[in-house]
């Protein structure tokens, strides 16, 4: 904690430093006829020797500009670029004072299109109609740089320690190159891996689906969405890295990408294998697969999950192309692997209205699994104006599990109630087939179209355990069990939908739209469970208690009618509707059929709408009437018994589960000084949903059914604000974000009903120094408090406190090294005695490029062998402490190679 605050007043000493010797140039910007301000325009200086880029900013709503820079004592050229206007240029000797230049004037070009065409020297940013454009050649990186340093130079996109991407407060779910996925839309792949000297322009918009996009719609979604448009003169060649390493303790890691363009067409190859829990694909610059810091975030693709010590082996194949012309093509194919092996320890308390249970179990663990996937993405203009897309997907996985575990039982009074222990293994296999087919059909008139959909989901999947446990009931010792079973399981989803649409335009900004949803869905279980029978050393009885089989058939039609309103500034799109369902569900149990037909009539309505009051400031509302059917299990009054301590059974009587959703955002970010905020929040009011409603005896066995109830809600607020301070090559950041969240949950324990409130509170701050290329410097802190308080239950009140701190340091000085340190500290306030509160948490990398492309790494992981994975979870019904398995210190040595060939066009 003292190296992080000292490191804070550092950074503070050096951003009070910037305000100083900052030269002042600003002005107006007008158009010339009208003389009306321009809003968006680029205004940027260059220098007169080679054009590269010193400092920009944008125009206001107002057409003012104010442009702080540094004082230069070389010629500079002023220049001003606006959507639709010719450039304006003034020449300056030096700039030694600040300026102001008064109004300043653009002429509108004639027969402007919507992009503005730059023969010299292209703006850094351009604020299109509906996309934020930045030009890659105006940001200086390093030349070995990749995408992800790209983007951290751009004005507006904030990339955390999660790798999780927002530009001006959205968050960003879609990257793509060249208008085409590149290992799954996510970008994971292309951010770490992708050189950034391919790119030409990086293009920013919200994330719309296909259908708004062929019909020109504005978009629905609250997302963001980056395609990165490579340079055509480098649009040929292949580049591609390689890293292979060992370490102490017998840790492994290893990844190989590579990328061939050819015009439009591209072929990926990519593959990764270790034993350091890395369980996707990632190549973090300084830690390369490494966990723990700064390259703990999410990975694309991925390999499976889970706790304990993952080794997992992963390969792909991208292929994108256009095999003709207004066609697009682009597949996918993963082989993945993951062997995982965990113990862990589990601590609990359950709550009772007027008494709880404290329980305790251990568990050693191993599991593998084993995925083959493959989709493709293809769309075609198979007729003026009509547009088809097929997206087929399969999935077919294999796993193998087995486990120990035994556990013990107090109640209230410290009285051992049961124990268990016992082992289980199963394989199973899964199968999934997915195809979406979609028509697209525009009209000669702006605003009319037809959108068929046309969806399948089949899935089968098979699994085979054995298990053999045994419990002991302390308190009724006649009603000990000692079980030896082969379970076998069978089940089947077959899912068919189809989706209708007609719009038709009243004016040039207001549609009617109509809609007309359909799907039919059979869902069938089949478990049949045999007992170990010792006189013939197999498992031939059949355990009819422990055998259940449920088929359920569901069929709704909804049709929908509604209206959206585009404007320049305003946008809002309503829909209203009636599903109705008819639902048949079977049961065979113990020999007794039982059968049960549901029909049910539910309302719809959504809301869907932003008003955007500048091109940087937005508001975005949504809404939606929300609803779930009961399941067939949930309805059927059949038991189903898991063993002897849980069994459920279904409520004849249950309704329909509904609820009210509601997202409110608002975003505003500032070019001209970098710095910007947004602030979101959501709010689910559950008016009929349904919830579990457990007894559970002195014995500790719990029976749960289920039911409706009425009058709860989740709902968060939040907000964060970030800006960047800019100085020659000195360079702070300060993002500051606050999360707050409120539920209130309704429950029946023992037949009595009970209440929980959970407020939570979570700030963070981030801060961050560059000086140039060679240092950065990153402290975050982050905290975490939770409280939940009771009615009706056994604990009045319970809380928790998380405190992180972490400083990330890179130095790449001297040349050709690079050094990183992530030092973290972690501590937990109320976990029960026997996990441990709290612990430090410090990787070391430190690499030499000894040969062109060519670099050797030395990694240190917990280099104070501390890690732990200790965390405490409050529900409505208990408090949950737990702890896995963890990789603890260990080194490791590698050697990284990059290579790249790119045929240049002559210029």
């Amino acid at each position: 904690m003292k190296i992080t605050l000292s490191f804070l007043v550092l950074l503070i000493c050096c951003f009070s430093s910037f305000a100083q010797n900052t030269i002042t140039l600003k002005g107006k910007i007008l158009k010339d006829k009208t003389q009306s301000p321009i809003e968006s325009a680029t205004i940027y200086l260059i220098r007169s020797k080679d054009s590269s880029v010193v400092d920009y900013t944008i125009s206001d709503k107002s057409g003012i500009f104010k442009l702080d820079t540094k004082k230069l004592a070389e010629k500079v050229i002023l220049k001003v670029s606006g959507e639709g206007y010719e450039d304006f240029s003034q020449s300056l000797d030096k700039i030694s004072a600040d300026k102001d230049f008064g109004s300043l004037f653009l002429t509108e070009k004639v027969n402007a299109l919507n992009e503005v065409v730059i023969k010299s020297v292209a703006p850094p940013v351009r604020v299109k109609k509906d996309t934020l454009e930045f030009n890659a050649a105006s940001f200086k990186l390093r030349p070995d740089a990749n995408v992800e340093a790209l983007l951290r130079q751009l004005p507006g996109v904030v990339i955390d320690a999660d790798k999780k991407i927002t530009v001006n407060g959205k968050e960003v779910n879609q990257i793509l190159v060249n208008g085409k996925s590149f290992f799954g839309e996510d970008g994971k792949v292309a951010l770490q891996n992708l050189p950034a000297e391919l790119i030409k322009k990086v293009q920013v918009s919200d994330t719309k689906t296909e259908e708004e996009k062929f019909t020109k719609q504005a978009s629905t979604s609250n997302n963001a969405s980056i395609n990165l448009t490579i340079e055509k003169d480098k649009n040929k060649g292949f580049f591609g890295k390689l890293l292979a390493g060992y370490g102490t303790d017998k840790r492994y890691e290893s990844s190989v990408l590579a990328s061939y363009f050819k015009d439009k067409r591209r072929i990926s190859f990519l593959g990764s294998a270790n034993n350091i829990n890395a369980t996707g694909f990632s190549m973090d610059e300084v830690f390369d697969n490494m966990g723990g810091g700064r390259n703990n975030g999410s990975r694309a693709p991925r390999v499976g999950g889970g706790s304990g010590i993952i080794k997992s082996n992963l390969i792909g194949v991208n292929y994108a192309d256009e095999w003709y012309k207004k066609s697009k093509s682009n597949g996918n194919y993963y082989y993945t692997n993951m062997e995982s092996e965990n113990k862990n320890k589990t601590e609990s308390l359950s709550l009772l209205p007027d008494t709880s249970n404290r329980s305790e179990s251990t568990s050693d663990s191993k599991r593998e699994t084993t995925d083959h996937n493959f989709d493709f993405n293809f769309e075609s203009e198979i007729l003026p104006q009509t547009k088809l897309m097929i997206r087929p997907k399969i999935v077919k996985g294999l796993s193998k599990s087995y486990s120990e575990s035994e556990g013990r039982t107090w109640n209230e009074s410290n009285q051992e109630i049961n124990k268990t222990n016992g082992w289980n293994s199963e394989e199973s296999d899964r199968t999934n087939f997915v195809n979406d087919i979609s028509v697209f059909k525009t009209m000669k008139r702006k605003g009319r179209y037809f959108t068929a959909n046309f969806k399948n989901d089949n899935t089968n999947s098979d699994s085979n355990s054995f298990e053999n446990r045994t419990i002991l009931f302390e308190l009724e010792p006649d009603k000990d069990v000692t079980q030896e079973q082969n379970v076998k399981s069978a089940n089947k989803k077959d899912l068919f939908s189809g989706n209708f649409q007609y719009s038709e335009p009243i004016t040039d900004s207001l549609s009617i739209n109509i809609q007309l949803l359909s799907d039919w869905e059979k869902n069938t279980d089949d478990k049949k469970t045999f007992d170990f029978d010792n006189t013939t050393n197999t498992y031939s009885d059949l355990n009819e208690l422990y055998s259940n089989f449920n088929t359920s058939t569901k069929f709704q039609i909804a049709p929908k009618a509604g209206f959206s309103i585009n404007k320049k500034k305003f946008n809002i799109r309503v829909s209203t509707g009636t599903y109705m369902i008819s639902q048949d569900n079977h049961s065979l149990y113990t020999g007794t059929s039982t059968d049960l037909k549901k029909n049910y009539i539910i309302p719809d309505a959504s809301v869907n709408g932003s008003y955007r009051f500048s091109k940087t400031a937005g508001l975005y509302l949504f809404y939606d009437r929300r609803f779930s059917i009961p399941k067939d299990y949930q309805l059927l009054p059949v038991d189903v018994i898991y063993s002897p301590l849980y069994k459920v059974t279904g409520n004849p009587n249950l309704e329909a589960g509904k609820s009210h959703y509601v997202n409110l955002n608002y975003s505003n970010y500032d070019y001209k000084t970098r710095s910007g905020y947004y602030m979101y929040s959501s709010v689910t009011y559950n008016d009929n949903k349904i919830i579990n409603s457990t007894e559970i005896d002195a014995n500790g066995s719990q029976v749960s059914s289920y039911t409706n109830i009425a009058g709860t809600y989740t709902s968060y607020l939040g907000a964060n604000y970030s800006k960047t301070f800019k100085k020659e090559a000195h360079s702070f950041g300060l993002d500051f974000g606050l999360y707050a969240n409120y539920n209130f949950d309704k429950g029946y324990t023992n037949t009595q009903l009970f209440e929980a409130k959970t407020l939570g509170l979570s700030p963070t701050l981030r801060l961050n120094y560059d000086y140039g290329e060679l240092l950065s410097i990153k402290p975050s802190y982050n905290f975490n408090y939770n409280t939940t308080t009771y009615d009706n239950s056994f604990l009045k009140s319970t809380s928790n406190r998380f405190h992180n701190a972490k400083i990330e340091i890179t130095n790449k000085w001297p040349k050709k090294w690079v050094l990183g340190n992530d030092f973290g500290y972690s501590y937990n306030s109320n976990i029960s005695p026997g996990f441990k509160k709290d612990f430090y948490l410090w990787n070391i990398s430190l690499s030499y490029e000894f040969i062109k492309d060519m670099t050797f790494k030395i990694k240190v992981y917990d280099v104070l062998d501390q890690n732990q994975s200790a965390s405490r979870y409050i529900t409505p019904t208990a408090v949950i402490d737990s702890e896995n398995t963890v990789l603890k210190r260990y080194a490791m040595f590698s050697l990284l190679y990059k290579f790249q060939n790119f045929e240049t066009k002559k210029k």
